[in-house]
């Protein structure tokens, strides 16, 4: 929402700085999003006036001028406009000024060969108007020197606020000089004082406008009234300068007091002309496949739940968003209609969502206008067009009725310490109230206030408490600290929210950067990863409306986004939710652990020549901590190759595997990824194989909280040993199977297994793996003799041989 200084204080009388001001908008709710000051960039410009003009020796249609800016020289100025004469009051730029239209700065330059030195500027060129058929012209008596923006009376500085949706009554200036007056800025002015034009009903007479809504819910209520024999042209200057210096380009002065009153009242209403109407205008329910051009050029195909305003030939308005281009008003308009009526917010919404159409109507009919000023809204409107265009005015047409029911709410005054925080007084709660337009009975406790009728979001005594808070200031509210409950403070958090906490911190100390994405992605990045379950009907972008199935997307686009800026080395993590549909049809949410590896992991030095990029090998190791860190039993972990159970079309076959407990709980699946995926992110053959993992923390058992203290620490009596086996196995055989058959092999004795060689080649047959494994033995009681540490290996050899694998000789 914009506005100038100037034009607030057409409501609010104030002497309040433009600081004070700013500051109280923000205090009370309406956040300040910027000041501008147009006269900023024009204050280098000065008037100037013309002391001698000729013709240039070189050229026919330019004139050599001697310009006064009152610095003492004057300036030599080669100049084209047609109006350039002698004794001629305009507005000059010097060298080194910026020039706004144009966007150039002056330089002294040679024009035909003759040197000019600054320039005699056009409307147009400072941003001030359309018009360019020549420089500026000002009164005579204007003063030399002066700054041009002083002199014209461009210092207006814009405000723009940002208005919440439940603020609908800030949608309008008069608004927000209300909310600024009911906090001790100012006092706001009787609407009869803004509007010396007069704001009672015009008492027309003739025939009154034919129209009527047949549509309650769409449409409760529909004014209009019709003036004839009027002139349309350009609007007045000072309305046209405030549209200008808040963005909005004049168009005529119809359709800007259309605009102005708009903005100014927070009350949209619309021109027809009435020449191009085919007898009189109803609001009704669309028809399925009816359509309309709007004035926004473009054709809207409607339905049977969008109301519009229609003739007995077509529709001609999308009912309190957008009029249409075949009845809107031109230059040569002598009868119009000027239409005010009250649409329902939620019927607003809905046919602007389906539509993908916004405009300054929508934004302020969805959010919700007064519908107790469509009587007054009327009457501006029509007094502006009859004193701005002339004309007569006929009677007024009132079809249906507003929702305008009187709303009341008990509240009682306690309720402010009660619920707010902040002890306000009784006479200065109601003061406040009624500043703002509550009415407010007092006589007794509870009080009964009645809700003012542009306050459609006030509902309950809560809403009453925030308006109070909010006027008198939030920063009124004392900081008060929660009691501290006696005895030491319990644990709160769940055991899944420590095992996140953990491998969290877990996976930041192993030099992963954590990630924080999206919870929605496209259907592009969902495709490789199986689609997803649920899908956004009303997405806020089409790139951002399935609900992840996975957490890679995010972090391979992170990924390729970092790569592409100049990361060498992109190491990230994310803990968050993947969403599907349980078989019920309800939402199941899965807590999951990302990991994506992509770039160097070693950078290029003398000892290893090329850089060294990451392998299966390194996500696998990150995987067995984090699940270490995670609570998984990792000594029972299974190595699974894909599966239907795992891990996914996203992993590179044969790259890629799952971690179980037991054959069936899939606890995380980690490998490459599949080119064709990582082509689908964008990643390049320069990238290198990315690596990826994820870990399903929801899949890891959880054991119930125990003690925090840590068991004491009680080192073995006696020194292990260790013993080395050489075997042959398939080269298809996982290790991991090898290292779980070694260590079941004697449990009580066997502490660890760990496979420390690995050769093909000569001495191996085809199709065979020689795995050198040592095994860690660990006595309890004494120490081993022979016999024991032979028992043990021989264990250890059965046990291996039913898997396959020959003891090498």
């Amino acid at each position: 929402m914009k506005f100038t200084l100037s034009w607030l204080k057409e409501h609010l009388d104030t002497d309040a700085s433009l600081t004070e001001i700013t500051d109280r908008l923000t205090a009370i709710g309406l956040e300040l999003e910027g000041v501008e000051n147009p006269a900023d960039a024009l204050r280098p410009f000065r008037v100037a006036k013309v002391l001698e003009a000729g013709p240039h020796p070189n050229a026919d249609k330019l004139r050599l001028l001697k310009v006064d800016d009152g610095s003492g020289t004057p300036w030599q100025v080669v100049c084209g406009a047609p109006n350039a004469r002698t004794g001629l009051v305009g507005v000059f730029g010097p060298p080194g000024t910026y020039v706004p239209g144009p966007a150039f700065t002056l330089k002294p330059a040679k024009i035909r060969d003759v040197e000019s030195f600054g320039m005699m500027c056009s409307y147009r060129e400072l941003e001030l108007g359309e018009d360019h058929d020549g420089i500026i012209e000002l009164p005579e008596d204007a003063p030399v020197g002066t700054s041009f923006a002083d002199y014209a009376g461009l210092d207006d500085p814009v405000i723009e606020v940002s208005v919440t949706p439940n603020k609908q009554d800030c949608m309008g200036v008069r608004g927000i000089a209300r909310d600024l007056a009911a906090s001790g800025i100012g006092t706001l002015k009787p609407l009869s004082e803004v509007y010396r034009s007069g704001v009672d009903p015009v008492e027309g007479s003739g025939d009154a406008p034919d129209v009527r809504t047949d549509d309650s819910a769409g449409c409760p209520a529909f004014f209009a009234q019709n003036v004839s024999g009027l002139k349309n042209g350009p609007a007045p200057k000072w309305m046209a300068d405030r549209l200008k210096a808040i963005g909005q380009k004049p168009i005529s002065v119809l359709v800007d007091i259309t605009n102005f009153v708009s903005i100014d009242l927070g009350r949209p209403l619309h021109v027809y002309d009435r020449a191009r109407l085919s007898g009189g205008l109803v609001a009704r329910k669309a028809a399925d496949g009816e359509e309309v051009l709007a004035l926004n050029g473009k054709t809207y195909a409607l339905d049977a739940s969008m109301t519009v305003i229609a003739d007995s030939a077509q529709v001609h308005d999308i009912g309190g968003i957008m009029g249409g281009e075949d009845s809107g008003v031109s230059d040569d308009t002598t009868d119009v209609l000027i239409e005010c009526a009250y649409f329902d917010p939620e019927h607003i919404a809905r046919t602007g969502q389906k539509l993908i159409l916004t405009s300054d109507a929508r934004q302020r009919f969805e959010r919700g206008v007064d519908p107790a000023f469509l009587e007054t809204g009327l009457a501006i409107a029509t007094r502006l067009v009859l004193e701005h265009c002339g004309g007569t005015a006929s009677p007024v047409t009132r079809s249906g009725k507003a929702p305008v029911e009187p709303r009341t709410v008990a509240y009682d005054p306690a309720y402010c310490t009660a619920l707010g925080g902040i002890d306000v007084a009784a006479g200065e709660q109601q003061a406040i109230l009624e500043r703002l337009g509550f009415g407010v009975d007092s006589s007794a406790t509870p009080w009964t206030i009645t809700v003012p009728t542009w306050r459609r979001d006030v509902a309950g005594k809560a809403d009453i408490v925030e308006e109070v808070v909010r006027i008198t200031g939030i920063d009124a509210i004392p900081s008060t600290p929660l009691p501290r409950l006696p005895g030491v403070a319990k644990p709160t958090a769940s055991p899944a929210q420590l095992q996140e906490r953990r491998v969290r911190r877990l996976a930041a100390a192993r030099g992963l950067n954590e990630a924080v994405n999206w919870s929605f992605i496209s259907d592009r990045e969902a495709a490789p990863f199986g689609g997803g379950d649920w899908v956004l009907a009303n997405p806020i972008s089409e790139d951002l409306k399935v609900m992840r199935p996975s957490l890679l997307p995010g972090l391979l686009s992170a990924a390729k986004r970092n790569l592409d800026r100049g990361a060498g080395s992109v190491r990230l993590f994310e803990v968050g939710r993947r969403y599907f549909k349980a078989e019920d049809g309800t939402s199941l949410e899965r807590t999951t652990l990302g990991i994506v590896l992509a770039g160097d992991k070693t950078p290029r030095d003398w000892r290893s020549g090329k850089a060294q990029g990451f392998t299966a090998h390194d996500v696998k190791a990150e995987v067995l901590a984090l699940l270490d860190a995670a609570g998984a039993p990792a000594a029972k972990l299974m190595d699974f190759a894909p599966d239907a159970a795992g891990p996914g079309d996203h992993y590179h076959p044969g790259q890629a595997a799952t971690l179980r407990l037991g054959p069936k709980n899939v606890l995380a699946a980690y490998g490459t990824l599949h080119p064709s995926t990582a082509r689908a992110f964008g990643f390049k053959p320069v990238h290198g194989p990315v690596m990826v993992a994820e870990l399903f923390l929801d899949a890891i058992p959880l054991k119930a909280r125990g003690s925090a203290m840590r068991e004491a620490y009680a080192p073995p009596a006696l020194q292990a040993v260790t013993r080395d086996f050489a075997f042959l196995v398939d080269a298809k055989l996982p290790a991991g199977d090898l290292m779980r058959a070694v260590k079941g092999a004697d449990k009580k004795h066997i502490t660890d297994a760990r496979v420390f060689d690995s050769f093909a080649g000569q001495g191996v047959p085809e199709g065979k793996l020689s795995l050198a494994i040592e095994v860690t033995l660990q006595p309890v009681d004494k120490s081993f003799g022979d016999d024991e540490l032979k028992a043990i290996a021989d264990a250890v050899v059965k046990a291996a041989a039913k898997l396959g694998a020959e003891l090498r000789g």
